[in-house]
């Protein structure tokens, strides 16, 4: 019996403890029941997560709402979840699907992630509950992204609560902040925004001025610029609040903090200068996404960066000399040749595009990269480094620096030079004036780009082909699309002619120098220079062209190139194609080698296949070609491969300076020969004019000789002519004076009739219109008349009908009102019988009496009510007395109307009687006319005759 007692349990499989371990914490009342249970679920969280998630993860979620304001509970609690997410990797159970399972558990419910950002609050400031919580978060983040971010943005004070952890005092929890936060913000602009909102930009520039800086060696540091940089990436808004919020200043601050110690001499540990490096390479990162081409705010940027004001909304906000402090940066000796490269790229977009920016940039002075340093002095020294100005400094190191390793460094210099040049017209023709000017002088052989490539030294060629390539690229970006640099440079000759020296031009002197380093086999990099910068230069410039084909061997050379080129390089074969391709699109038939015969020379030389396939091959890596040659080959590739096919008749047109240049030669040579047709055919009508004139003089004479004799023959005829004029002057004085007298009657007869005419168009234009108004009177006499007997009789209707309603309606609230009294006087009969008979009992006889009350007032209302429906019906009786006066009065107006047209008519009658006399009038006045006519021995028509019967026989018809 003892030996049972004494026996040891049995013991218990994880597969039953852990289900009972999870009743427990879901049921157990003691706090400290529970925490056990957490503290044994954890035991098994490492190496059987798969059974500890699916038996107790929402128990041990549960307990965080349940026991969150015990500080022991929680930070097991949360403990036991983060074994979740990292098992032991020797674990049965270890598996990627368990985070997923847990991060679903914690993202299908916004209250789970709500329940740790609570632990975040300002209220919260345990370590461990912190510090746990930002970790299960990041841990969730990194499982189920987008479900994260959205339940974060949709718990309030979620964003807020993050933001405010950048300040906890404690390193582990606020960088543990920065990582959260720098998760979740690299491509959700919603949550950048709210980071923003929140103000976030001023707690990372805290945390690295109290980190030390950019120089201080702290990775946090390089931990915010990277949130920094999620924040500004591609987000207009954000950019536009940081720079109004004035943190252009603090980027400003920390860039000219980043060196100084560096530059003091003092010593700086590796591990603290890697880290710096970092750094440096990380704000100068945030810097280009401030600046990227064609973004709405670049600009303003650009010139924040330069410290001029911004506008900040209601305030304005000044900058900060950003570009200055990275020029520093980039000609700093202390720095690293990657630091100084991405500086100087930074440089670059701060002024790439930006004209007021471009024309200050010249202003700015920088250590001399060349120089050794000296002693700490007054002058014009930085640190012991003598000062140049920004763009001689940036020529040194393009132009002057010849390490390998210092390539990228003279790339970024090169690109900022090209930025500086940047569509400015006026930059690019003072900085190629100044090399022409220095280049005639020879007062700069080391640093001036054209002088390079007019005077190319062998030994330089061997030693840096670089500093060749960056001339040619210098070179390119001053003549690239701008007709006033290319002729400038084209100006320029080398060769005294006073001396006796052949005078070459500047086109021609690289295109020796181009030929004799493809004969000699040089570095490719110098050839291909050579080319970019002859391909943009002679494209679409004629003159240019001419100049180039003034040499005939250049051409022959070019061709030669292309095809078989000594060191077989592909690049350099295919770049003189091409431009032997744009020599023949844009030459003519001017030129010194004829159109047709450059095309003779490329097809018998070349052939057309060959010279499409070296186009064809024309690939190699980027640093051998130039970003906008590549750009200016891109757009014009096709157009110069078709070039070949042009029949040399078409020459290609190029409008420069508004100036167009290069038309069709066939088109020429048609207008020529009709120009020559039309001289012939003018000189042809001049002739022929000639001989004309001659025959026009002999026709003048013959006329004038026949003028004299008709005019002796027309003198005779007038003066016998004349008396017989006389001869009847007698005879028409009397027939005149009988004309006369007759006319005076005509026209008195004419005019007699025209006013008879008139007269009968009167009267009958009378006698219409007062036959329509007489039918017109009738009618609207009959309608009136209608209408005033319909109106007076259905108003005599309703008058009656209402007379008899009223009569009706009266003797029924008459009958109605006897009906009542004598219902009431039997009442009042019936009660006083009663109240004889109550009268004994007296408390009987005053119940009677009120009951007698009652029934008077009832009567009392009874006729208030029969007076009330009498004076209705009297009211409604006036209203129909009132609508019978009214058609009364309607028809006495209209009774008056009639009369009124009555009058009228009587009126029209009379005026047609008087018409009528003064027509009776004219007829006798005609009558008499045509008598006295008669008499005077005038005919009178029958017609007329008639009429006058007619007329008659009309005013009978009227009188009739």
């Amino acid at each position: 019996m003892f030996s049972t007692i004494t026996a040891a349990p049995a013991k218990q499989s994880v597969s039953e403890t852990i289900p009972v371990l999870s009743g427990r914490l879901s049921t157990a009342t003691l706090l400290e029941d529970r925490r056990a249970a957490i503290l044994g679920l954890r035991s098994f969280a490492k190496q059987y997560p798969a059974s500890v998630a699916s038996g107790a993860l929402r128990s041990l979620i549960g307990s965080l709402s349940r026991d969150g304001e015990d500080v022991d509970t929680v930070k097991v609690a949360l403990e036991t979840l983060l074994m979740l997410f990292s098992p032991d990797p020797d674990s049965p159970e270890a598996s990627e699907e368990i985070a997923l399972w847990v991060a679903d558990e914690f993202t299908q419910r916004h209250e789970n992630i709500a329940l740790l950002l609570g632990f975040l609050g300002k209220d919260r400031s345990d370590f461990y509950s912190r510090l746990y919580s930002l970790q299960l978060l990041s841990a969730i983040l990194s499982a189920r992204t987008e479900r994260t971010e959205e339940c974060i943005v949709n718990t309030n004070d979620g964003m807020s609560r993050l933001v405010a952890v950048l300040e906890d005092p404690r390193e582990a929890v606020r960088d543990e902040a920065i990582g959260l936060l720098t998760d979740l913000t690299p491509t959700s602009h919603v949550l950048q925004n709210l980071v923003t909102l929140e103000k976030g930009f001023a707690p990372l520039f805290e945390i690295i001025a109290n980190e030390g800086g950019l120089a201080g060696g702290a990775r946090v540091v390089e931990d915010c610029l990277i949130l920094l940089a999620n924040l500004l990436r591609l987000n207009p808004l954000n950019q536009t609040m940081f720079r109004d919020m004035g943190h252009v200043a603090e980027l400003s601050r920390l860039l000219r903090g980043a060196y100084s110690e560096g530059e003091d001499g003092l010593e700086v540990a590796q591990w603290v200068e890697v880290q710096r490096s970092r750094n440096v390479y990380a704000i100068l990162a945030v810097i280009r996404l401030l600046l990227v081409p064609g973004a709405a705010g670049t600009q303003l940027n650009q010139d924040a960066f330069v410290g001029d004001l911004v506008s900040g909304g209601r305030v304005r906000v000044r900058g900060g000399p950003v570009l200055e402090n990275t020029l520093q940066i980039a000609f700093s000796h202390a720095a690293e040749l990657p630091i100084k490269s991405e500086a100087l790229l930074a440089c670059a977009d701060m002024i790439r595009g930006n004209a007021a920016v471009q024309a200050r940039f010249a202003g700015f002075q920088v250590p001399s990269p060349l120089a050794d340093p000296v002693a700490k002095g007054p002058g014009a020294q930085t640190n012991g480094f003598p000062k140049v100005y920004i763009i001689d400094g940036l020529l040194d190191l393009i132009l002057a620096v010849s390490s390998l390793p210092a390539f990228d460094l003279r790339m970024a210099a090169c690109t900022c030079l090209k930025a500086y040049f940047y569509k400015h017209a006026e930059i690019r023709m003072h900085f190629l004036d100044h090399a022409v000017r220095t280049h005639k002088a020879h007062a700069d052989d080391l640093t001036n780009a054209l002088t390079i490539l007019l005077q190319p030294s062998p030994d330089a060629v061997t030693a840096d082909p670089y500093r060749h390539w960056f001339a040619a690229v210098i070179m390119l970006h001053l003549v690239h699309d701008n007709p006033e640099t290319k002729a400038l440079a084209m100006s320029v000759t080398e060769g005294d002619e006073a001396s006796g020296e052949e005078v070459v031009t500047s086109i021609q002197t690289m295109t020796a120098h181009l030929l004799s380093s493809v004969a000699k086999s040089d570095d490719p990099r110098v050839s291909i220079g050579y080319l970019m910068l002859l391909l943009c230069w002679l494209f679409e410039d004629l003159e240019g062209v001419n100049d180039f084909l003034g040499e005939f061997t250049n051409l022959q050379g070019l061709i030669q190139a292309a095809i078989e080129n000594p060191n077989g390089d592909v690049m350099v074969q295919g770049l003189s194609a091409m431009l032997a391709g744009v020599v023949y699109e844009f030459s003519t038939k001017d030129s010194p080698v004829p159109r047709a015969k450059v095309r003779e020379m490329i097809m018998s030389r070349m052939g057309r296949d060959r010279y499409v396939d070296k186009l064809d091959h024309e690939k190699l890596p980027d640093v051998y070609l130039d970003d906008t040659f590549v750009d200016s080959f891109k757009d014009n590739y096709s157009r110069i491969l078709r070039a070949i096919d042009r029949d040399p008749d078409s020459e290609t047109s190029v409008i420069t300076n508004g100036e167009q240049k290069g038309v069709s030669r066939q088109l020429v040579d048609s207008l020529r020969a009709e120009v020559r047709d039309k001289t012939l055919a003018l000189q042809e009508a001049h002739s022929q004019t000639a001989s004309l004139a001659e025959q026009l003089a002999q026709e003048q004479a013959s006329h004038r000789k026949a003028r004299d004799v008709l005019s002796v023959d027309l003198s005779r005829a007038s003066d016998l002519a004349e008396a017989l004029r006389q001869q009847l002057a007698a005879r028409d004085g009397a027939a005149a004076s009988a004309e006369a007298a007759t006319a005076n009657l005509a026209r008195q007869l004419a005019h007699e009739q025209q006013e008879h005419q008139r007269a009968r168009a009167e009267l009958g234009r009378l006698r219409t219109a007062y036959d329509a108004l007489q039918r017109a009177h009738a009618q609207e006499l009959a309608a009136a008349q209608a209408k005033l007997r319909a109106r007076e009789e259905e108003l005599l209707r309703q008058a009656d009908a209402a007379r008899r309603a009223a009569e009706h309606e009266a003797e029924r609230a008459r009958r109605r009102v006897e009906a009542e009294r004598a219902d009431l006087k039997a009442t009042v009969s019936r009660l006083e019988v009663d109240l004889m008979k109550a009268s004994k009992a007296r408390a009987a006889a005053e119940g009677r009496a009120g009951e007698l009350g009652e029934v008077d007032r009832r009567v009392d209302e009874k006729v208030k009510e029969v007076e009330e429906r009498a004076a209705k019906a009297e009211e409604e009786a006036e209203q129909v007395r009132v609508a019978a006066e009214k058609t009364l009065r309607e028809l006495e107006e209209a009774r008056h109307a009639g009369e009124e047209k009555e009058k009228e008519r009587k009126s029209v009658q009379s005026e047609l009687d008087d018409l009528l006399e003064v027509f009776g009038d004219l007829e006798e006045k005609v009558t008499k006319y045509k008598e006295r006519l008669k008499a005077l021995g005038q005919e009178v028509s029958d017609g007329e005759d008639e009429d006058g019967d007619e007329d008659e026989e009309e005013d009978e018809g009227d009188d009739k």
